[in-house]
């Protein structure tokens, strides 16, 4: 089977796009052949900002209909690959939406979000972030995570603290995920995860995403498609064949003033990280270059059901056991 036949006939799955949402956007994720994308709706925001947020990403989903649809379960990927559109997973980076109320879990469940970061660089009431001292998840954040796994929502653990990680990982019930990490083998980085860190995850059911943010990869704006195989072969000889993806983090259609509001705590204290330059890696600058990423792999050697596996079909299963839908 040619490549281009093996992308076609996949489920293709993103675990992190942050990018802005628009009609453009998504006419890139088709002609990028995603069956389906994990869409940050949260990051600094609260409650009622977050409601907001996802109440416009409802009305820019119906708006592009032909396009997009929204995911709520397993069922729903199938349903966009099978009608050549993008499902849409609705997701936080932070949970700090959740303010201090264990009820919001389910009443953004229930809103169609599956997937929540339990901190985003810093401290919130959950936990501790990747940017500043771990003091470890909370009592309230053990509370969060049994709700989470309760009424089926991911736990990411990407820009967690490694004590708040390894205790999250250790206290929930369901399989929890790096949704978009690179290794700290291939470049030290405060973002980036251990040998170690890696493995144990792995080692308890969890779940990798691999990223292509180019400030945590080796190479940094220089790197290609091949420094990013590079990059998940290293992850993939940790945890296994069965238990790594994709997550980009890809950010297309934002500006400045977006990474300003990322890289200060709360979105406006203290700087946190500088980012720099940002360019994706040449050869897959754009979600609608997809495909070039499974080229990529089989040009490495990769099989062609390692492949799917990476390319989609292993987020499919793991979702679908957090989903409570097994």
């Amino acid at each position: 089977m040619c490549m281009s036949t093996v992308h076609d006939d996949a489920i293709v799955i993103d675990g992190l796009v942050i990018a802005k949402w628009d009609r453009e956007l998504f006419e890139d994720m088709r002609k990028g052949g995603l069956t389906a994308a994990s869409c940050t709706v949260s990051v600094w925001e609260g409650f009622q900002d977050t409601v907001n947020n996802i109440g416009a990403m409802n009305r820019l989903i119906d708006d592009n209909s032909d396009l997009v649809l929204k995911v709520r379960s397993t069922a729903d990927i199938a349903a966009a690959k099978a009608n050549g559109k993008t499902g849409v997973m609705m997701s936080f980076q932070n949970a700090h939406a959740f303010e201090d109320q264990l009820s919001y879990v389910q009443a953004f469940k229930d809103l169609g979000v599956g997937i929540v970061q339990m901190c985003y660089n810093t401290q919130n009431l959950v936990g501790t972030g990747c940017y500043e001292r771990d003091g470890g998840l909370s009592g309230f954040g053990h509370e969060v995570v049994a709700e989470m796994n309760r009424v089926g929502v991911l736990c990411d653990l990407s820009h967690v603290g490694p004590k708040t990680s390894e205790e999250v990982i250790l206290s929930s019930k369901k399989p929890v995920t790096y949704s978009h990490c690179l290794p700290n083998g291939l470049k030290e980085h405060p973002r980036n995860k251990g040998d170690d860190e890696l493995k144990f995850i792995a080692d308890h059911g969890g779940f990798v995403g691999v990223t292509m943010f180019t400030p945590f990869m080796k190479n940094g704006i220089n790197s290609t498609i091949q420094d990013y195989v590079e990059a998940i072969e290293y992850i993939l000889n940790i945890v296994g064949e069965d238990a790594i993806g994709i997550g980009t983090d890809f950010t297309q259609g934002h500006g400045h003033d977006f990474f300003e509001w990322l890289t200060h705590d709360k979105g406006y204290a203290r700087r946190l990280t500088q980012f720099g330059k940002i360019v994706n890696p040449r050869g897959i600058q754009t979600l609608g270059e997809f495909p070039n990423l499974t080229q990529a792999l089989l040009d490495h050697g990769f099989s062609e059901p390692l492949t799917r596996k990476i390319m989609g079909e292993n987020w499919v299963r793991v979702l679908k056991d957090v989903w409570l839908e097994n």
